[in-house]
C-alpha cells in the first residue's frame, strides 16, 4: 500500500492532507503548498450513529429504563490501492456498559458499513451484527468488528485535464496566482465526485437515530 503517491500541488488547495506522508505541508520551491491526495477513502462515524441505547422495556425512553448503552471508538482502516479495486478493510473497537451487573449475557448489535460518493451518494451499503459478552458481575465489556470498502480506482481519480488545472504553475502577481481551483465549480465539482468516504455505525431504528440527536 502507498498512500503518498504523487500529490497536487496548489497555493490554496483544500484537499485533506494524508497522515504519514513525507511532503505533507510543505512549501513548493515553485510558490505553493504540496498536499497528497489518496485514492483510499476517508474513514469516519456518520453524526448519530455512535452510539447506540437499548432500553427495557423497549418502547420506553426514560433513563431510568435504559439497559445497555454502547460507542464505537477506534476506528481504522488498512488501505490497498495497487489494483483496479481500491479496498479499506475498516476495524473498530465497541465499547458497552450495561445498566445493572448480573449474570454472564450476550448483547448482539446491529452496524453498517456504507461507501459515500462526493459526500452524498450511497454507492455500497453492508450491514452486518456484532455480539458484546458482558461476564458475570461485570458492567463493562469490550469488542471489535471489522467491515470492507471497495471503491472503484477509476470513479477516485482526477481526470487528467482537472489534475492539470490545480497543478498548473503560478508566478506571484499573475491573476490566477490570487484563485483557488477549487473555488472554479467544474474543478471543485470533479474533486467532490472523485472523492469516497468509508462509514460505520449502528444500524439503528428511526426512534434510536431520533434519540441520539435530541438527547
Amino acid at each position: 500500500m502507498n498512500l503518498c503517491k504523487p500529490g497536487i500541488a496548489a497555493a490554496l488547495l483544500t484537499v485533506p492532507f494524508i497522515a504519514g506522508c513525507s511532503n505533507q505541508g510543505k512549501i513548493d520551491p515553485t510558490g505553493g503548498i504540496t498536499a497528497v491526495r489518496t485514492a483510499c477513502p476517508r474513514v469516519g462515524v456518520p453524526a448519530g450513529t455512535g452510539d447506540i441505547t437499548l432500553f427495557d422495556p423497549a418502547n420506553s425512553r426514560l433513563a431510568s429504563d435504559i439497559d445497555v448503552t454502547a460507542t464505537i471508538t477506534n476506528v481504522r482502516a488498512n488501505c490497498t490501492d495497487a489494483t483496479s479495486d481500491v479496498v479499506s478493510a475498516i476495524s473498530f473497537d465497541i465499547f458497552a456498559r450495561r445498566a445493572e451487573a448480573g449474570p454472564a449475557r450476550d448483547v448482539t448489535l446491529p452496524y453498517f458499513v456504507t461507501v459515500v460518493q462526493g459526500g452524498t451518494s450511497v454507492t455500497a451499503k453492508r450491514v452486518a451484527r456484532v455480539t458484546v459478552h458482558f461476564d458475570q458481575g461485570q458492567l463493562r465489556a469490550r469488542t471489535s468488528a471489522q467491515g470492507t470498502a471497495i471503491v472503484n480506482r477509476a470513479a477516485a481519480t482526477l481526470p487528467q485535464d482537472i489534475r492539470d488545472r490545480i497543478t498548473q504553475k503560478r508566478k506571484a502577481g499573475d491573476m490566477s496566482a490570487a484563485v483557488d481551483p477549487l473555488s472554479i465549480p467544474e474543478v471543485r465539482d470533479a474533486v467532490r465526485s472523485a472523492t469516497f468516504e468509508a462509514l460505520v455505525g449502528f444500524q439503528l431504528t428511526e426512534d434510536q437515530l431520533k434519540y441520539n440527536l435530541t438527547r
